[in-house]
């Protein structure tokens, strides 16, 4: 077992968390310590840990990192999913550029190895927790930079669980613009019989129908009857443009794929949602009274801040910040979790979720970035 890593020779311990942590995320100064070419628009970014904030940056399989930089006088937070698996002792992201990404920019043209960025500790649910005596099936359906998470779930996932076999369907233009492609064949010469992969083209010809074009949920329904059967499969792993995974989700659980064994990772906010958001934000704004005011608590590492949010208004989130209240935050758009808070007293009403479990819910968790107090006092907690 681990035989993989260790052709890698390096000398660092598992990164592994036996499971991800709770407690309010932070930011500490990382070095980069590697930077690697992945393709001609994205690189691999790995950073150096000190001993004193090794524990800090355990984490699972599937998580991400966010970074904070001052670029061109604002301050930008952007969030990228981490490579590596915990059990090569390497955290590694993976950032590909984007048209007008400022953060994906800098990162490709401008960083360079002895930088140092601002970088929160691991955050994230993408994931299942692993067992060395499972014997499971695993699918992953990924397309472009959506493979990053998916890479650490592989890697890990094979080397823990040495029964298991893992499917992976990676839709990309061409065959130069595939993330990981050398490090994608050492696994399946690592894990033969046990990593299965097809690469899904949309500009170059492979010799069949099937692998040509991009992933959707049709070619989802020819790969279930081909590769796989929806039954023996205990979890669905989904990563990439929000289209393919809405299709690819909607196609499985038609086929009797339960729900919850369907995890997907988004990167930004769905575009429907976001605008059903804007316009119910806009009709609170309108049907609200503009002069009733919400008395809203946040405490944070025990500390309490006082302020008012006028109903229809600004976020909890928001209004904390301009209140001086140094709340953790990332995406601010749903999909990270990193805002997680525990209302208290009173209620608050949430635009949109991506990130939150039903038992989050139900115990009182709440994305304060999508929180709007509709109570006359409100009290949340970054730590519970």
């Amino acid at each position: 077992m681990f035989s993989f890593f260790k052709k890698k020779k390096t000398s660092q311990e598992s990164l592994l968390a036996e499971a991800p942590k709770k407690q309010r995320p932070t930011f500490n100064a990382l070095k980069v310590s590697n930077i690697k070419r992945e393709t001609a628009d994205c690189v691999s970014v790995a950073f150096e840990i000190p001993e004193t904030l090794r524990e800090n940056y355990r984490f699972v399989q599937g998580q991400y990192l966010t970074f904070k930089k001052a670029i061109n006088g604002e301050e930008i937070r952007r969030s990228y999913s981490i490579c590596s698996s915990p059990l090569e002792g390497e955290l590694r992201v993976a950032i590909k550029k984007v048209p007008e990404g400022r953060f994906s920019t800098y990162a490709n043209e401008s960083l360079k190895e002895g930088d140092v960025l601002e970088t929160m500790t691991p955050e994230g649910n993408f994931f299942r927790t692993l067992s060395p005596k499972a014997t499971n099936t695993y699918v992953a359906f990924a397309a472009g930079s959506g493979i990053t998470p998916i890479m650490s779930i592989v890697k890990t996932t094979l080397e823990v669980e040495p029964n298991s076999k893992f499917i992976l369907f990676y839709g990309n233009k061409s065959s130069k613009s595939i993330i990981f492609k050398e490090e994608i064949e050492d696994l399946k010469d690592a894990f033969l019989n046990r990593f299965e992969v097809h690469h899904v083209l949309s500009r170059e010809d492979q010799g069949t129908d099937s692998l040509k074009g991009r992933i959707d949920g049709e070619k989802c329904k020819l790969f279930a009857s081909n590769f796989f059967d929806i039954e023996e499969v205990s979890t669905f792993y989904l990563c990439g443009p929000e289209e393919m995974i809405l299709s690819v989700k909607d196609t499985l659980i038609d086929l009797g794929a339960p729900k919850e064994n369907v995890l997907f990772e988004l990167f930004t906010t769905p575009v429907a949602a976001a605008a059903s958001a804007n316009e119910k934000a806009t009709k609170q704004v309108v049907t609200a009274d503009k002069n009733a005011k919400s008395d809203v608590t946040v405490i944070l590492d025990g500390d309490e801040t006082h302020f008012q949010v006028t109903y229809g208004g600004n976020t909890v989130l928001d209004a904390a910040l301009d209140a001086g209240a140094d709340v953790p935050f990332a995406c601010k758009g749903a999909v990270c979790c990193t805002c997680r808070a525990k209302v208290l007293e009173g209620t608050v009403e949430m635009d949109m979720n991506y990130a939150l479990e039903e038992d989050e819910l139900e115990a009182g968790y709440v994305l304060t970035c999508q929180s709007h107090p509709t109570s006359e006092r409100v009290v949340i907690s970054f730590d519970e």
